[in-house]
């Protein structure tokens, strides 16, 4: 039986995942985590054979926070299972150690086949990613609508108070698209990125 850690700060998603892998009757979820820090709490009671690892934690990133574990413990396997498909970070994580990286929409069979790969000491990409990667020209950022949309606003000098009622969205959910549009940029803080979405015309 493949014993899989999970972290994840996603509790739905969390839980189908570990009926998925609970059913397949070659893996168990041997525990769950909802940050970076109560993952690291996690491994400190021992190492799992995978530990699925997301990108967006509410306490840091999963690219960082693999980097970490990765130095700790060398001989973890970790598998990436987020919702980024863009290329930059796809190589930042893959940079940062893990062996796997598979997106969340991936069916049940793809997520259990990386599971098994990376288990084995075998590096492992979805279908989606394998495809993007063979088909690097560059590192090329696609913003969507709604991401140039919050950039603008951004470079504006908007609180996200004021992004959020002009977007009608929570702040919550704007602070979480700034997270997200600083991992796509690879910027360190709002700073960074509003010079480099002048510099490269993201606006």
């Amino acid at each position: 039986m493949i014993q899989v850690n999970i972290t994840d700060d996603h509790k739905m998603f969390v839980e189908g995942l570990s009926r998925i892998i609970n059913d397949s009757k070659t893996a168990r979820v041997a525990a769950t985590a909802y940050t970076a820090s109560e993952c690291r709490w996690m491994l400190m009671s021992g190492l799992p054979d995978v530990l699925l690892l997301d990108i967006n934690l509410p306490d840091g990133n999963g690219i960082d926070l693999c980097s970490e574990l990765m130095n700790k413990y060398p001989e973890l396997k970790i598998l990436a299972l987020t919702s980024f498909a863009e290329l930059t970070i796809i190589r930042r994580m893959l940079d940062a150690g893990a062996l796997g990286y598979i997106l969340k929409n991936a069916m049940a069979d793809e997520i259990m086949l990386g599971v098994q790969t990376v288990a084995s000491g075998e590096p492992f990409l979805c279908d989606e990613v394998d495809m993007l990667l063979k088909k690097q020209t560059g590192l090329e950022i696609i913003l969507t609508k709604k991401e140039r949309e919050l950039l603008e606003l951004i470079c504006e000098g908007c609180t996200s108070s004021e992004i959020a009622e002009r977007m009608f969205l929570s702040v919550e959910t704007i602070n979480s698209y700034r997270k997200n549009l600083l991992f796509k940029l690879s910027a360190k803080n709002t700073a960074s990125m509003v010079r480099l979405a002048i510099e490269e015309k993201y606006i």
